[in-house]
């Protein structure tokens, strides 16, 4: 198993499938962790000095902040309903209750905050959804907190990537505080598979001096570390691919820059 792979475990006493920290992932900025719930199972947790999203991957819960309440909020049993997802948002110094009303899958997403924005519920009309790229790289992507959105330094995006289809492509990194060409962002993938039994992505990571050069095989449920190079994903025929993106680093900006070998394609 490469290094750059976070596994699924079974589910500890709150459900947590899947926990990885800036400890654990040998960087300074992005946690990341998923609960498999049944009905009525709670997840509580305080946001310390972090911003959070709490991203329902599935399923539907009631979400209670220190100060806000939803209730029974959600809107797909999978991903590939390619339904625009709900979440909320948390700053520093709060916290959050979960409680699932269906079977659900919860993402958590972190990265330390400033308590700039009031808790906030984003729902599937505050994501935006378009298509990126063209032909055999085109993809749909769904802004649940992309940089438009007010946030002190988390980027949360959900992208569809068909079969056969490259996503993530042409190459690009943002490993370095080079403004205004490029920017620091770490950045978590979290696939899931339309056939988890024997689905499975591509996921390259290399860098320009191929000091980092490793070709993945990613399966449904797996994250991908990315702390720097580029980072481009296949699906292959047959298999549709999903994956959540979570970035975040010193400057809320995503400036990246292309694979000088591949940036033809764009034009």
């Amino acid at each position: 198993m490469s290094q750059y792979i976070v596994s699924q475990t079974q589910p500890d006493e709150n459900g947590r499938v899947l926990q990885l920290t800036p400890e654990s992932a040998g960087w300074e900025y992005i946690g990341f962790e998923v609960f498999q719930l049944q009905p009525g199972q709670t997840i509580h947790q305080k946001t310390e000095d972090q911003e959070v999203v709490v991203v329902l991957v599935s399923g539907k819960a009631n979400v209670k902040t220190d100060h806000k309440e939803w209730n029974d909020i959600g809107d797909r049993m999978s991903v590939f309903e390619k339904k625009p997802a709900y979440s909320v948002y948390l700053p520093p110094h709060d916290s959050f209750h979960v409680e699932a009303t269906t079977e659900a899958e919860i993402a958590v997403c972190k990265a330390p905050g400033k308590g700039t924005y009031e808790a906030r519920l984003i729902g599937p009309d505050d994501v935006d959804v378009a298509k990126r790229g063209s032909g055999s790289m085109q993809r749909e992507i769904h802004n649940i907190l992309p940089e438009e959105k007010p946030a002190d330094s988390l980027f949360v995006i959900e992208v569809f990537t068909p079969e056969g289809n490259w996503s993530s492509y042409p190459p690009h990194k943002h490993d370095e505080n080079n403004l205004p060409q490029e920017t620091y962002l770490e950045e978590t993938y979290y696939h899931k598979n339309d056939k988890p039994e024997n689905g499975f992505a591509i996921q390259r990571l290399y860098t320009d001096d191929l000091s980092l050069n490793e070709n993945l095989t990613v399966k449904d449920s797996e994250v991908v570390i990315v702390p720097k190079g580029y980072h481009p994903v296949s699906a292959p025929p047959g298999y549709n691919l999903y994956y959540m993106n979570v970035m975040a680093g010193p400057v809320r900006k995503w400036q990246f820059t292309d694979d000088k070998d591949h940036e033809w394609l764009k034009k």
